[in-house]
């Protein structure tokens, strides 16, 4: 079947819509996430707390492994995540220093 004729099948077209929608859903949720990790960056630093928890990390991707009922692989989960927390640190950081709250260190 041509590229095309794929394009005009409308099992296609809604497979493709739901599958739009449902990443404008996980935009909307990492865009969620990092304002509250901000929120939380911002309150830990005012009582003197690290930013950074280890161990709460690994404790909320080991939950999501337990809850993850698939077909995502518990290594394709790890694998999200820990992308995910990374990138949520950097975004965070680098949307403080542009608003000037943080001191960039050399």
């Amino acid at each position: 079947m041509a590229r095309d004729e794929a394009s005009a099948d409308p099992v296609v077209r809604q497979l493709r819509e739901q599958i739009s929608d449902n990443d404008r859903a996980i935009v909307e949720a990492v865009n969620k996430r990092l304002k509250l990790v901000a929120r939380l960056k911002e309150y830990k630093a005012s009582r003197g707390f690290e930013f950074v928890d280890r161990g709460r990390e690994d404790w909320m991707v080991s939950y999501l492994a337990r809850a993850n009922g698939g077909p995502l692989s518990n290594e394709g989960l790890h694998e999200i995540f820990n992308a995910l927390l990374e990138l949520t640190k950097r975004e965070v950081t680098k949307t403080e220093e542009a608003a000037g709250k943080v001191t960039v260190r050399p």
